[in-house]
């Protein structure tokens, strides 16, 4: 008997149903068997992956790269070794274990260890306290605050380019960090080393001290070359330094501190790199000591060398801390910078003078480089009253100090329109975030 057309069609569209409709045995579900919730069954990956944290400790002995689909736990001391890159995905989360001296956690780039840790403005690299409660897809947690400091130690890049060491060394070991394992050396004579790239990184909630003068900062770098990239850094709330450069050459640009214990931006052994669009702001409640504290020379090695302030704000919103403090031999240029104190009644830019004890003949100091314009003040603005101020210690030279001070004054100029930096470009930071720019 002949099919009619309706039954011949009805047949083939149904068989074409059949090949294009999914199998009543496919299973939406996390395929990953990495995953903290994989599904054996699952034939169809809809997305839903989670992933528990992962837990890093020592030494690392192969390219490692975190993800942003964790949590990443510092335990102790975690060292990228020479020949050894870390990649950090951008909106990566890293916490770190709590712990005191020996036993705090931070991670070490040793020299010739690189990282490349590359966040975003939508999507910044976070380093933070294990007691931090900010989860994935978060900038910012809900139980710490800026004055909650201390939690772990802080993140360190050592590298290959000159420092001006003690007794002429042209490298040393960094502070915080033992001795004779090798993992904290840093200097040479590489001026162009390169460390790799720190861009939208926020290190919050860190600072260890391990005694007297013996501190891990939020962002140290020691040695680092001018071949590393260090841009739209965040340090927030940290015990000791906000960034500290002991020597090097490497520039950084859209640099926030926000509620340091110790010092904004603390320059030594006579770095030479280049710091613009900065911001440094502290207040009451943890004991800070300068906006910016600068050292030159310690030896006979790296001495040309010149730093380079440029475009930068230091404020005080309280009480605490003075505005500068131009210490041993410091050498370089500030320019364009912003020094407002008026909500403490003022503060002084310290400029160190050196005296013999009993003959009050001059020494080398930052007073003497001023002289010699090698320490030189441009375009410096004053909100409240931040004049220089020649200090010494002798307490007999007391007119020799006098003198210093009116030639001082010939050399530094507060009536300069100062810094254009605006607050907007850190509009990706925790201090943003809540608010408190």
């Amino acid at each position: 008997m002949k099919s009619s057309p309706f039954k011949l069609f009805t047949a083939a569209a149904f068989a074409c149903m059949v090949a294009v409709m999914p199998s009543c045995s496919d299973k939406e579900g996390c395929m990953d068997p990495n995953a903290a919730n994989f599904d054996p069954d699952a034939t169809n990956d809809n997305g839903s992956c989670s992933y528990d944290a992962a837990v890093v400790t020592g030494e690392l002995t192969a390219d490692q790269t975190w993800t942003n689909d964790r949590i990443w736990v510092i335990s102790g001391r975690v060292i990228v070794p020479n020949g050894i890159t870390l990649t950090i995905e951008a909106g990566t989360i890293v916490k770190a274990e709590t712990g005191q001296e020996a036993n705090a956690s931070a991670l070490i780039v040793s020299r010739g260890g690189v990282i490349n840790a590359v966040g975003t403005a939508d999507a910044p690299i976070i380093f933070t306290s294990i007691l931090d409660n900010i989860q994935l897809g978060e900038k910012v947690g809900t139980n710490l605050t800026r004055t909650e400091n201390e939690k772990w130690g802080g993140v360190a890049i050592l590298g290959h380019a000159p420092i001006s060491a003690q007794a002429g060394d042209v490298e040393s070991n960094l502070e915080g960090i033992p001795a004779g394992t090798g993992v904290g050396l840093y200097g040479g004579s590489n001026a162009a080393d390169n460390s790799g790239i720190l861009k939208y990184v926020s290190i919050r909630h860190g600072g260890i001290s391990i005694g007297e003068g013996n501190e891990l900062n939020g962002l140290t770098l020691g040695g680092v070359g001018s071949g590393t990239v260090i841009e739209n850094i965040e340090i927030y709330a940290t015990l000791d330094d906000g960034i500290e450069c002991f020597g090097g050459t490497v520039n950084i640009s859209n640099a926030l501190v926000y509620y340091q214990g110790d010092d904004g931006l603390d320059l030594d052994q006579n770095y030479s790199g280049t710091i613009e669009n900065f911001i440094v702001i502290h207040g009451d409640g943890i004991a800070t000591d300068k906006g910016l504290e600068v050292d030159g020379t310690e030896g006979s090695t790296h001495t040309t060398g010149r730093f380079t302030l440029s475009n930068g704000l230091v404020k005080s919103e309280g009480q605490d801390g003075a505005a500068t403090d131009f210490k041993d031999k410091a050498q370089g240029t500030i320019e364009n910078v912003t020094f407002d104190y008026s909500a403490k009644g003022g503060s002084v830019n310290k400029v160190r003078a050196k005296y013999d004890a009993t003959t009050c003949a001059p020494g080398t100091d930052s007073f003497t480089r001023l002289m010699a314009d090698l320490l030189v003040f441009t375009n410096i603005k004053s909100i409240g009253t931040c004049p220089i101020d020649v200090y010494t210690s002798s307490t007999a030279c007391t007119a020799e100090e006098a003198a210093d001070q009116v030639l001082a004054e010939t050399k530094y100029n507060t009536n300069g329109t100062g810094s254009t930096v605006s607050t907007s470009i850190f509009s990706w930071t925790a201090a943003s975030a809540r608010g408190q720019l």
